[in-house]
């Protein structure tokens, strides 16, 4: 891929034009020679101006970006390729209003173009997390001013978080914080093998540990409700800064995130952060980006 550091400036003179685009789009898709969306057949590249290619087993024509992410966009990939840089070096993430008045387009563009984006964020087959995990819970949303913070809260979410000290981080919008639904995302993320699970002192986790098949002497606890942070090495700090990061793009950048779309949002932070120290991060969006299912804005707002 030749020089693999990218900043804005860099970005817009080496994808200056369409063609460009889809050339390297191209290589991230097929890395051994183009193939069939839809058969999967070895596939050549036709003569003409707009970088179609041919199936010769389905009788099939068809561009980079056909069965994409991308399908079906009147947008130019310029712009593609700059609202995805944007997500990509954002920390707390981007609103579709500044995407808007950056690349002037219109808001509604903007917000499909961001869902777009972060539809291909979502992780799929992730490992197994073991070493020393720590599991949280918090609440995002809800009434501006007044009421109660916290666990049962009026109108909040609940975003579940697991993080491996030195590894990655998940995020999950959860119905609730009942022991049988922890235990799920416990059984999903979390290796029997774990070296030791902490959390904090929500009665849930004990059944919940138990239900998931995880040996009950690997849990530690750390007693917030008795203002108690730290004990030693036990505590779930690693896991809260992931939260307060979240917190901090929720009021701070996207102001209001619908429950419905709550999860998408969570899967762009997860993304981004497990990536945060990767110096191919919009290379490996875009990626995802030519490789993840089509993204319809019906099935969007539906």
């Amino acid at each position: 891929m030749g020089d693999l550091s990218m900043d804005l400036i860099n970005l817009t003179s080496k994808f200056s034009t369409d063609d460009k685009c889809r050339e390297l789009l191209r290589r991230l898709r097929w890395p051994n020679g183009p193939e069939c969306p839809r058969c999967h057949s070895k596939a050549k590249e036709l003569d003409t101006d707009k970088q179609l290619f041919w199936c010769g087993e389905c009788q099939y024509q068809f561009s980079v970006t056909a069965g994409t992410i991308f399908n079906d966009s009147h947008l130019p990939l310029i712009k593609w390729f700059a609202a995805t840089f944007l997500l990509c070096e954002a920390r707390k993430g981007m609103s579709a209003n500044q995407i808007k008045r950056t690349l002037g387009i219109s808001y509604k563009t903007a917000w499909y173009l961001c869902h777009r984006i972060r539809a291909s964020m979502k992780e799929i087959d992730r490992p197994m997390l073991d070493g020393t995990v720590e599991m949280d819970e918090t609440y995002v949303g809800g009434k501006a001013t007044g009421g109660k913070r916290g666990r049962g809260s009026e109108n909040k979410e609940v975003v579940i978080g697991i993080r491996k000290r030195g590894g990655e981080l998940r995020f999950f919008h959860s119905s609730d914080v009942k022991s049988g639904t922890l235990a799920q995302y416990i059984k999903d993320n979390i290796s029997v093998d774990v070296d030791v699970m902490m959390t904090d002192d929500l009665q849930s986790y004990p059944a919940a540990i138990k239900k998931a098949s995880l040996d009950t002497d690997r849990h530690k606890t750390v007693r917030h409700s008795e203002g108690e942070y730290v004990v030693g090495t036990v505590h779930t700090n690693t896991v809260e800064n992931a939260f307060s990061l979240l917190k901090r793009g929720i009021t701070g950048t996207w102001h209001k995130i619908s429950a419905k779309h709550l999860a998408s949002y969570l899967d762009e932070m997860e993304f981004r952060f497990n990536r945060r120290k990767s110096h191919v991060l919009f290379l490996d969006t875009l990626r995802h980006m030519v490789t993840c299912p089509v993204l319809t804005f019906e099935r969007l707002i539906a």
